[in-house]
């Protein structure tokens, strides 16, 4: 069984050209179990597959409930070629039994993340569909790698979630490593804090003529994080900004001399609210430039989040985290009230270049 992880810490890559969608596909996942079929995955597919996902949430507790509008920002857009990056198995009886999606991450610094996601549904774990699904994905990795960045050391990823131990066996088996561990802490908007002032430095929401501007700061202030890349305009708006999920008027801006230094970019996902009745305010991407950094800037923009979200009507707060942040996010997360909740653990395989 394979998973995904809603926001994503690496990059995304832009549109591919002509010349990389002429490259030809794997189209088979040999060594299913007798009785099952694999095909690729569609469009017309993503309301079962929302489905197969929401029946696996009590045991794999990622804390992520998708419907099928939410797959198909992530899967049906410029970035993803599903029919040939994505399969699906299905029974006889026409049950969805898993799903599997090869996504390119481009956007490179030091290498090509792949990101491999999907889910086999608990009723057929074990079987070993899990198993020919990621034989099929680290192939079609492969292919990608060679397509996209082949000058490059490519890096296979797969996000293994606390309920997900045939998935951590599986994935060890076959040669990936424990790579980076990620926190979701959560608090609840209750007692919060008055908005600490940062002398030369305005909080204001997001508005969308800064857009272009947020993602600039955004590939500069995680230049030294693990596993970033650049966001180009296409894969911003994809995924971050043009979500329907995306709340600019819960979303901070940090000016200094009218320039952008700091943001806090939140989301509201309505398919986990109807799944939960909590409604969270989600800080998905927070940054301060390099050069503003050690002025409180962080705490500042993060309250005034936090206050904006409970003024909507927000339950409680939710962000991700890398443990191993090198600015020291782990710790000022919990200074300001929030506690883990569950660790995501990304294990990788590595490719080298030219393979």
């Amino acid at each position: 069984m394979l998973t995904s992880a809603r926001t994503r810490p690496q990059g995304t890559r832009g549109t591919r050209s002509t010349a990389a969608a002429a490259v030809p596909t794997l189209r088979g996942v040999p060594d299913l179990p007798a009785g099952l079929t694999a095909r690729p995955l569609t469009g017309d597919d993503l309301p079962a597959a929302a489905g197969l996902l929401a029946a696996a949430e009590p045991v794999d507790d990622t804390g992520e409930h998708f419907d099928a509008d939410d797959l198909a920002e992530w899967w049906v857009n410029d970035l993803v070629d599903l029919p040939r990056d994505g399969r699906t198995v299905w029974a006889g009886d026409g049950t969805l039994v898993a799903v599997a999606v090869v996504m390119s991450l481009g956007g490179t610094r030091e290498d090509h993340r792949i990101a491999l996601e999907g889910r086999v549904h608990p009723d057929w774990r074990r079987r070993g569909v899990g198993t020919a699904l990621l034989d099929w994905q680290l192939r079609r990795g492969a292919e990608v790698h060679r397509r996209d960045h082949p000058k490059l050391p490519g890096l296979l990823t797969v996000s293994v979630f606390p309920g997900m131990g045939p998935l951590e066996f599986l994935v060890r088996r076959t040669g990936f490593t424990a790579e980076r561990w990620y926190a979701d802490m959560e608090r609840p908007l209750t007692g919060l804090p008055e908005v600490p002032p940062v002398p030369g430095v305005s909080l204001v929401p997001y508005t969308e003529d800064r857009d272009d501007e947020v993602r600039r700061a955004h590939n500069a202030a995680f230049t030294d994080h693990h596993g970033s890349a650049e966001r180009d305009e296409t894969a911003w708006r994809a995924w971050f900004t043009g979500q329907r999920a995306f709340r600019p008027g819960l979303s901070m801006l940090a000016l200094i001399d009218g320039a952008v230094a700091g943001y806090v970019l939140t989301y509201v996902y309505d398919a986990d609210t109807r799944a939960t009745g909590v409604q969270q305010a989600h800080l998905g991407q927070l940054g301060v430039l390099r050069p503003a950094r050690g002025r409180g800037i962080a705490s500042a923009a993060i309250v005034a989040a936090l206050r904006a979200g409970a003024a909507a009507g927000c339950d409680t707060a939710g962000l991700q985290v890398d443990t191993e942040n090198p600015t020291g996010a782990f710790g000022l997360y919990r200074r300001l009230g929030f506690a883990p909740v569950r660790t995501r653990v990304q294990w990788a395989c590595t490719r080298p270049p030219g393979t």
